[in-house]
């Protein structure tokens, strides 16, 4: 197929990018190449930041990139830029931040006027076709006419930039308490809805970190209201239209204010969250719903986003052929023709009624009860009911199967598939299916080896065999957790020794002793106009907060107490925002309430070390670090507790260990 247009764009590997490679504007990826031409030409740079999955960023595409007459304003006064922001989060996280300053909102698609250099200028989000034209024109000619005044302007936003990075960090505490972790609670408790889960309004985000820390939270200070949010939280959830029912995996929010209508993207990132979190809540709750969850959260990787080498996509668009929603949603006739004489039950189940219905006809599966109350209700056995449920997910699933399916971003990033990683090993842990073990360690194996630098590093993002992007504080903080979570469910010291390798590079590359926190990029990233510092836990747990209890953990694994105090000075520069912000550090909170409340290392060592392990990670046990072994593998947790012909669990708390015990029960009533 011809195209009239090419640019810049098409020998790039970004689906995002790809997708803009034919339009009219003359577009650049981010790089030396655009800036250099940029300051040549005494041009303004035109940078526009968006994602493959992004709706409103495909709706500004359409209106406005692929029209000859706007981008023949554009690329006769500026050089344009095109950015995924997931393949580079640190420039978005530059030109993001100017426009929350300019305009107190932000999001994508993000449109940012530069100067040359790279200061930014003016901004905002979406524009109609028409404001976008008017506003092009008029940001030209005011850089022509009052050369002075922008440079005065950049020069000050630039400085608000450095400023609202380092802003968090700048008051530091000088201790942290379990009371401080309540108030900061009773705090967040204001903003919850303990009716329809998630925070207060609309739209919903699933903002899984939230409820992982209110659930550890919960469970260890015995507050029922916040176990009671959870359960309500995830019920409604997993019961919405923003859970996909017939093929697992969650959209990425709700634009109402009961989960019933999702923007129908589907993240790599929130669903390998999800998947911890359904797991740790089995644990506590043992609630069988979660385990389906869990379960359906994972075939779905499986089948949509594992490619053949063993890495993650990235996401599924929310459209297909043109319309949002349109793979995922139903007809009535479409109904009945595939369900026959089951569809009346179905739609009782599902909501095929009033409340179900979207628009244009279109439904929107959702459930209201629980299946044993539907079938009390119904007069049917639970068993039947089951079948029939797992039945009309086959029909449906392959009838889905010859749709138009929505487009797929290919891209595999460290940070992201180590998520999944997470969340693959907190399933093992919760229900002891050895494939979810083993599609961590594959996909652990596939960083190792299309991800990792030769000698020492992370590359960012991968596809069609190219490793490319140096990697950003969060792929080496969420790759570290996941090596974590590795060796203390398998007990193979390599995973550990590749988190320390980790650790030890990302503290010479990424971590400021004086402002004793660590940067967004590494010292040798120079490109951008000011390093950022990464500190409110959002959709995905801050790199800091994430590496801060990497630091905790590994203070015990690796017998370095002052990894602790690294992780321990980090929490308290940033612990006056969390008692203000307690949402947008709920990682922090997770930190504060090991360090402050009741921690504990759990060592184990004997033939039998991995069956016990498995024994005692069934149970919800959040505030813990395991260290196993058949010997004592060198490791300080370890040393001189191998005894032959003997398996013992050693309970320890600020390396002060209790008696040894055989038996896992006795070994649980010492976290007492």
């Amino acid at each position: 197929m011809g195209h009239i247009y090419t640019n810049q764009l098409i020998n790039e590997t970004s689906p995002y990018l790809l997708q803009h490679a034919h339009n009219p504007v003359n577009w650049y990826p981010w790089g030396d190449e655009a800036l250099e031409k940029a300051q040549k030409e005494d041009k303004l740079l035109l940078i526009s930041i968006g994602y493959a999955a992004c709706h409103w960023c495909h709706v500004m595409g359409h209106e406005s990139f692929e029209d000859e007459e706007v981008a023949k304003i554009m690329n006769e006064h500026f050089v344009c830029i095109k950015v995924d922001r997931e393949e580079r989060p640190d420039v978005d996280h530059i030109y993001m931040t100017a426009v929350q300053l300019m305009t107190q909102r932000g999001g994508w698609p993000l449109n940012c006027i530069a100067l040359p250099d790279g200061r930014p200028v003016w901004g905002g989000t979406y524009f109609p076709k028409e404001n976008w034209e008017k506003s092009l024109l008029a940001l030209a000619d005011f850089y022509k006419q009052d050369r002075e005044k922008t440079e005065e302007y950049a020069a000050r936003l630039q400085q608000g930039i450095v400023q609202s990075s380092l802003a968090p960090i700048e008051n530091a505490a000088d201790e942290v308490s379990v009371k401080a972790v309540e108030r900061a609670v009773e705090k967040w408790k204001s903003h919850l809805d303990f009716q329809d889960g998630g925070n207060k309004g609309a739209p919903k985000f699933m903002l899984p970190n939230n409820l992982l820390f209110l659930l550890h939270y919960g469970h260890q200070e015995n507050d029922k209201q916040a176990l009671f949010y959870v359960e309500t939280t995830l019920k409604k959830m997993a019961f919405g239209g923003v859970y996909d029912h017939i093929g697992g995996g969650f959209a990425r929010y709700s634009v109402d204010s009961q989960w019933k209508v999702p923007h129908f993207e589907k993240m790599l990132y929130d669903n390998g969250q999800l998947l911890s979190l359904y797991s740790q809540a089995y644990q506590k709750f043992k609630n069988p719903h979660y385990k389906e969850v869990a379960s359906e959260i994972t075939s779905f990787l499986k089948r949509e986003m594992l490619s053949p080498e063993n890495g993650f996509y990235s996401s599924l668009d929310a459209d297909s052929e043109g319309e949002e929603g349109k793979f995922y949603v139903w007809k009535e006739e479409e109904l009945k023709t595939l369900l026959k004489e089951d569809f009346l039950l179905f739609a009782d189940y599902y909501n095929i009624n009033n409340y179900g219905h979207w628009e244009y006809g279109n439904y929107i599966l959702q459930r209201k009860i629980v299946g044993e109350k539907f079938a009390k209700k119904q007069d049917i056995p639970v068993s039947v009911l089951n079948e029939k449920v797992a039945t009309w997910k086959k029909v449906l699933l392959e009838e889905r199967s010859h749709r138009v399916r929505p487009g797929l971003d290919d891209k595999i990033l460290a940070s992201w598939n180590a998520l999944v990683i997470t969340g693959l090993v907190d399933a093992y842990k919760a229900f002891g299916k050895i494939e979810y073990l083993e599609l961590a360690i594959n996909n652990a194996g596939f960083l190792q080896s299309k991800i990792a630098k030769p000698g020492s590093g992370l590359f960012h993002s991968y596809k069609n065999g190219v490793s490319k992007i140096d990697g950003f504080l969060e792929d080496y903080a969420f790759v570290i957790q996941a090596y974590i979570g590795l060796f203390e469910s398998t007990g193979q010291k390599l995973w550990l020794d590749r988190a320390a390798e980790l650790l030890q590079y990302t503290l010479e590359q990424f971590y400021d002793p004086q402002k004793e926190i660590f940067y967004f990029t590494s010292n040798s990233q120079k490109e951008l106009i000011s390093r950022t510092i990464e500190i409110h836990d959002n959709v995905t747990p801050a790199s800091n907060s994430v590496m801060a209890l990497n630091l905790f953990k590994l203070s015990f694994l690796l017998g370095k107490p002052y990894y602790k105090q690294i992780a321990k000075k980090m929490l308290l520069k940033v612990v006056d925002g969390v008692e203000q912000y307690p949402s947008g550090h709920s990682n922090w909170l997770q930190l504060a309430l090991n360090m402050a409340g009741k921690h504990y290392e759990v060592a184990i060592c004997g033939a039998n070390a991995k069956a016990k392990l498995i024994e005692l990670q069934k149970g919800y046990l959040p505030n813990l670090v395991y260290c196993l072994g058949e010997n004592d593998n060198g490791l300080p947790l370890l040393k001189g507790r191998y005894v032959v012909g003997k398996t013992f669990i050693y309970v320890c708390k600020d390396n002060t260990c209790q008696l040894p015990v055989e038996a896992v029960e006795e070994a649980l009533k010492q976290f007492k």
